[in-house]
């Protein structure tokens, strides 16, 4: 099945095969993120939930910036005065745009070209897989921009890279290039620019394949993998989707 392309602008969402591809199209401000785009992303998010029929999705970018983070308007605006309402919940909606890319119920891959920033790795940190770019540019930049970290950004960055290579990025202002993400455990795999998406989409049409499993056996992923859970937990959180796994298998034959 194939769903055109559709989205107010900013945020498109296209459907083919069971893939979804989220693009995140404002390339004249980088795609950084505003409080409307951001709102646009989560009612995007759960449109993709709302379809049994898709099985993964795709985050790409129009342009050449993945996303440069929170738009440089809406942060000098909340930094005049951070507790006023409309400022306040306008900074939660960035937050909450890539905290529920991490909770959609399907298998989500970032397909990363050009320079990802701030609220920007957030949202591909945020994704179960990264596809980059090998000239990708990755780098947190709060510091630089005067910032504190936001967004939860310590925990989702040190879970995949570690502690010393978290302090490199956040701390000391390393700037991290798509082959070195690699080797760091921060994306899968490296290719050239132009083979980003594809590849992104050929790996998200195996387990689109079939959506159901891959909503309920990302789900138990997710579960196990984000906390120190144990092996015991673990095997109580995997029975009983295996055993239903196993019967749907044979109420097929």
């Amino acid at each position: 099945m194939s769903v055109p392309e559709s989205g107010s602008g900013e945020v498109l969402l296209a459907i083919d095969g069971g893939v979804a591809v989220v693009t995140l199209n404002a390339p004249d401000r980088r795609n950084a993120l505003t409080p409307a785009m951001a709102a646009e992303l989560i009612a995007t998010f759960d449109e993709v939930d709302a379809r049994p029929e898709v099985g993964a999705l795709v985050v790409t970018a129009v342009g050449k910036s993945f996303c440069a983070g929170g738009d440089v308007a809406t942060l000098t605006a909340a930094g005049e005065d951070p507790a006023r309402p409309d400022l306040y919940d306008g900074m939660s909606t960035i937050y909450d745009s890539f905290y529920r890319l991490g909770h959609v119920k399907v298998p989500t891959i970032a397909a990363v070209r050009g320079s990802a920033v701030g609220a920007g790795m957030n949202m591909l940190l945020a994704t179960d897989l990264r596809v980059v770019a090998s000239d990708a540019r990755l780098l947190a930049g709060f510091l630089k921009r005067g910032m504190h970290p936001g967004g939860g950004h310590f925990v989702i960055l040190s879970r995949l890279i570690g502690r010393e290579a978290a302090a490199a990025m956040v701390l000391f202002g390393e700037e991290v290039s798509g082959a070195r993400a690699v080797e760091l455990g921060l994306a899968w795999e490296a290719v050239d620019a132009d083979a980003v998406e594809s590849r992104a989409r050929e790996l998200a049409a195996r387990v689109a394949a079939d959506p159901e499993l891959a909503r309920v056996t990302v789900g138990n992923f997710r579960k196990e993998t984000a906390t120190a859970v144990s092996w015991e937990v673990a095997t109580q959180f995997e029975r009983p989707a295996q055993m239903w796994s196993m019967r749907r298998q044979a109420q097929k034959k």
